[in-house]
């Protein structure tokens, strides 16, 4: 039987050790090997000692990884300060405009809209975590928490400054291109909420079986056909109509970025699936059909 040997080096313990791979095809690509290898090698939560093959000794070495703190808690703290410093900003709290502004509200009907879109946005993604999303990893670096949520509520205070402002113009092709916007962003939302249900339904509560994502009865998930992570692909359209809708800088420059690091995010995942499914369907992008 053909068989691949792989040689590691532990740097800080100057151990080397063996790892042989069997029932290698001499037709096999890198990326099987790959694959074969951390099959071997990968260890999960639920391994019994006694089933690994470790003989009567076996060393175990733990990190530190400092303070930690739940996914679940970045997640609803990402989401709860970008809702409630719009607001201000909606409501136009004293220190923010100038005096005779305080407490007034904008004459313009698309401002209240956006805020009535933003709080929806975020509202939405809070009940996600606490009822639809089965978050896999358990925590992050503490630090990670101020990065995450100053990225997001900066961005919150930026747009919102600009949007609620006393002065701001309203969209240069009218009422019909805040309407263009908002179905796009309506749709984008309810296609996003789609996808989290469908993502939620392919393991049951607890399970770690990792499954591809197929679309469902649901046409929102036909878009599975075509990308891995449509969920990023629906994300990215609620901000593009956002954007629209407010014809604001801030707002296309916070989904300039964000569809950048959900390109990340979405092209790591492609290739996650890629490497665990050797059936994965080849006809799918990572975030952008046909394109990206």
């Amino acid at each position: 039987v053909p068989k691949v040997m792989k040689i590691s080096k532990d740097k800080k313990k100057k151990q080397s050790f063996l790892i042989f791979i069997f029932q290698v095809e001499p037709t096999a690509t890198i990326l099987d090997i790959k694959s074969l290898f951390h099959k071997s090698c990968d260890l999960r939560d639920e391994d019994i000692l006694q089933t690994l093959p470790v003989g009567t000794t076996a060393s175990f070495y733990f990190s530190d990884l400092g303070p930690q703190v739940t996914w679940g808690t970045v997640f609803l703290t990402e989401c709860a300060g970008p809702l409630i410093i719009y607001l201000m900003f909606y409501f136009r709290l004293p220190f923010i405009y100038p005096p005779k502004y305080d407490f007034t509200s904008s004459k313009h009907w698309v401002v209240h809209l956006a805020c009535m879109c933003h709080s929806f946005h975020y509202i939405k993604r809070i009940l996600e975590t606490l009822f639809v999303h089965r978050i896999s990893h358990g925590t992050m670096p503490l630090r990670n928490i101020f990065k995450n949520c100053g990225y997001y509520w900066c961005s919150a205070a930026w747009m919102a400054y600009y949007i609620n402002h006393p002065l701001y113009t309203t969209p240069y092709y009218g009422q019909q291109q805040v309407n263009t916007g908002l179905y796009i962003f309506l749709f984008c939302q309810v296609g996003n909420f789609s996808i989290h249900i469908a993502l939620r339904n392919l393991k049951s509560a607890g399970s770690k079986t990792k499954k591809i994502p197929y679309p469902t009865k649901n046409p929102f998930t036909w878009i599975f056909w075509l990308v891995s992570c449509p969920n990023y692909t629906y994300e990215l359209g609620s901000w593009i109509g956002f954007t629209v809708m407010t014809q604001c800088v801030p707002v296309a420059f916070f989904t300039l970025v964000a569809f950048i690091q959900m390109t990340v995010w979405a092209k790591g995942k492609h290739r996650s699936y890629l490497k665990e499914f050797r059936d994965y369907p080849t006809l799918r992008s990572s975030i952008l059909p046909f394109i990206l």
